[in-house]
């Protein structure tokens, strides 16, 4: 957990440039660190007095726990103080302002005294001779649980797979305790702040691992207090001139004479107050990074687009007449409004936004919130403050001894689910930064009332490996809102999303899911299963390379017979001889029309042919409606008492291993003799099947119907309804 440091103990680029004077929030000054080292230096004091060099955080942590036991804070410090004598940090300051600082930090977002105790003692395993059994007996198992969770593992033992496992331990813990993250982001805006002594080398290296693991992380847990500190320090060392140049944009927009900030935020003020709502409007300056994207999306920068304006009232409702008031007054940006309150974000925000323009063209964004909205929006889950002060009913149990954290979201339990999965470090590192880089959540619903929350361009692949795990490899398709959907679909928040599961237990996922699978997940199961079936030298007889079922007459299927493939609308004019059948036309042969192939007890009728023959068409055929318009002679046609019949069948299906086989297996059980059968090759994971089958009793064609249906992957079948030759 330990970064030398310089005394700079202020945020702005680390290599030691003084940041101009910007307007800013207003926060507490900063604490002189050497100050707090030589307290430090002066040893614990007597027992029951709080030692001064904790005094800051103590003010800082009573501004939000007037209540608090200060105890526990006062033996960690002693602990703290006492184990880390005489280590010092590089800037030559003792070791033990270092957890202080971190402490502070957690103390003004607003952390309980827990979080407080376990952030004084977080380097004290790691770095001196205190054990976790100590701690625990001292302080708690709560306060020895996020000790061990920040705890990072030896190098020795791990090598260069210490940083990734430590982050995937830390993770794990997190997953019982988001308090746990709290701590290291904490730690690390900290350690960013006095990076200034170590080698540009290696700042670069931790400046990265900020960039892509840990501000993600403080982004989904809302902890933007964080965030956008950690932003500007990564900014100001990996893109120094962009960084300078936007510190002197920043000073010369605070260097002008008129603000229009200032001006709209006074005509809110007004409008606000002679409405009757009662509301605090604040100037929030953008941060170094958000001044740097607004110059990149916008180019030349005006005086509004330097801040925002931020309007704090006191109940949710007042969120709503604020922006009524602000709409009827002022000129909104209609474009610009968007509804976090009632859709709050996967991390915890809510706020309203709007923009409102001046005549003069300038446009400031307005944040409209309640005070504890703020707060939450400010500390995220720090804001939450112990999840476990409950009833054991409400703090719940996961089992093995593992807590069910109330705060956890739907990402982090994603990101446990496919990290026990990841089969080496550097998998897990490279799979955690690109989850991480998926910046947006959405949610879909269940058929049972639940929701899914994935990544924002996830698939049905994603939501069958998020619902199922492994399971999924069984999944043939999907329903979209209702409708049939390939699984490569992407989804979009708010769809309904219902899996359709195949029955076979040996049921293999398709290799070209993973050009659909989108989350780590899903991916990680995917490969892990191809890994452990690699693909044959050659095309098997009853698959192809893709998965899918072969694309050749099936004439090595059961219960089939040696025979060209069979075209729709093939047997043409003459069809095939209706021994069954009785024609009004005594003598003339009768033949049943291939198009669309009628048997007991379809309502049928016969049309007259050249040569004499009668060809019999089922009555709804579209080639009925032709020959009556042509003029052709209808012929009176009915059955006899032959129950035998001649069918075709299309069966609509989504693609997977071994569907041929299975099909024609549970045809020939229902007594069906395949005459002929095609497969046309499948297009978007679908397949089409024709089948001409006879059957010794027309009456088990319902049966047979069904028994192609209940076949895992096929989801619908039908008769055909080929177009018509000329008869």
């Amino acid at each position: 957990m330990s970064a030398e440091a310089t005394n700079s103990a202020t945020p702005g680029p680390v290599s030691g440039a003084v940041t101009p004077a910007v307007p800013r929030r207003k926060s507490r000054a900063r604490i002189d660190l050497r100050r707090l080292g030589r307290a430090a230096l002066l040893g614990p004091t007597a027992r029951g007095r709080l030692p001064d060099a904790i005094s800051h955080v103590v003010d800082a942590h009573r501004a939000h726990h007037p209540e608090a036991d200060l105890e526990p804070l006062r033996r960690a410090y002693v602990l703290a103080e006492s184990s880390h004598r005489g280590q010092m940090r590089k800037s030559g300051e003792p070791y033990i302002t270092h957890p202080l600082a971190v402490t502070l930090i957690l103390a003004e977002l607003g952390a309980e005294t827990t979080t407080l105790t376990a952030s004084l003692l977080h380097d004290t395993v790691e770095d001196t001779d205190v054990t976790l059994d100590q701690v625990g007996e001292q302080f708690g198992e709560e306060v020895r649980f996020l000790v061990d969770g920040v705890t990072k593992l030896e190098k020795v033992d791990y090598g260069a797979a210490a940083e990734p496992e430590t982050f995937r331990k830390m993770l794990v813990a997190t997953g019982n305790d988001v308090r746990v993250m709290s701590i290291k982001l904490a730690d690390r805006l900290h350690n960013m702040r006095t990076l200034g002594v170590m080698r540009p080398e290696k700042q670069a290296r931790i400046a990265k691992v900020t960039r892509d693991v840990l501000i993600p992380l403080a982004e989904r847990l809302g902890v933007q207090a964080l965030k956008t500190e950690l932003e500007d320090l990564v900014f100001a060392i990996l893109h120094p001139e962009e960084y300078e140049h936007t510190r002197g944009l920043i000073a010369e927009n605070a260097a002008r004479a008129d603000d229009p900030l200032t001006e709209m935020a006074d005509e809110m003020r007004t409008v606000l107050r002679e409405a009757g709502i009662q509301a605090e409007v604040l100037i929030r300056p953008r941060h170094f990074v958000s001044v740097h994207r607004v110059s990149r999306k916008r180019g030349r920068l005006r005086g509004a687009d330097f801040g925002r304006l931020l309007v704090l009232v006191n109940e949710d409702a007042d969120c709503y007449g604020v922006l009524g008031e602000l709409h009827t007054c002022m000129t909104p940006v209609v474009s610009e409004f968007k509804d976090f309150i009632a859709v709050p974000k996967f991390n915890l925000y809510q706020s309203l936004h709007t923009a409102v323009a001046r005549e003069d063209g300038q446009v400031a964004e307005v944040l409209i919130r309640t005070h504890q909205m703020h707060k939450v929006a400010e500390a995220g889950v720090v804001a939450l403050g112990n999840p476990y002060t409950g009833s054991a009913d409400e703090q719940g149990a996961a089992g093995d001894g593992e807590r069910a954290d109330p705060t956890r979201p739907g990402w982090l339990s994603r990101l446990l689910d496919w990290q026990e999965a990841a089969p080496d470090p550097d998998t897990f590192w490279s799979t955690l930064r690109e989850d991480l880089a998926q910046d947006r959540e959405i949610t879909v619903f269940r058929p049972d009332g639940g929701t899914l929350g994935l990544p924002e361009g996830a698939t049905c692949v994603d939501a069958a490996y998020a619902q199922y795990g492994e399971d999924a490899h069984a999944c043939i398709g999907a329903r979209v809102n209702g409708r049939l959907a390939t699984l490569s679909t992407v989804l979009r928040d708010g769809d309904s999303v219902q899996l359709l599961m195949g029955q076979d237990p040996a049921s293999e996922p398709s290799r070209e899911w993973l050009e659909h699978a989108h989350t780590p997940g899903a991916r990680i199961a995917i490969q892990r299963w191809i890994a452990s079936h690699p693909a044959p030298g050659e095309t098997g007889a009853d698959q192809s390379e893709d998965g899918a079922p072969f694309r050749q007459p099936a004439e090595n299927a059961p219960g089939a017979k040696e025979q060209p493939a069979f075209r729709p609308g093939a047997e043409g004019a003459g069809g095939r001889p209706a021994a069954g059948v009785l024609a009004d036309r005594p003598g003339a042969a009768v033949r049943l029309a291939g198009c669309c192939t009628p048997v007991p007890p379809d309502e049928i009728t016969g049309f007259a042919v050249r040569g004499g023959a009668v060809t019999v068409h089922r009555a709804g055929c579209t080639a009925v409606a032709r020959m009556r318009g042509a003029g052709r002679s209808e012929v009176g046609v009915r059955w006899g008492d032959t129950t035998e019949c001649r069918v075709t069948l299309v069966a609509e299906s989504f693609v997977r291993p071994h569907l041929l086989a299975d099909l024609t297996e549970a045809m020939a059980q229902e007594g069906a003799e395949i005459v002929s059968a095609t497969v046309e090759p499948p297009t978007q994971q679908r397949v089409r099947h024709t089948y001409t089958v006879e059957l010794p009793d027309a009456g088990r064609l319902p049966g047979l119907m069904r028994a192609m249906r209940n076949v895992a992957g096929v989801y619908d079948v039908s008769r055909a309804h080929a177009p018509a030759q000329r008869a």
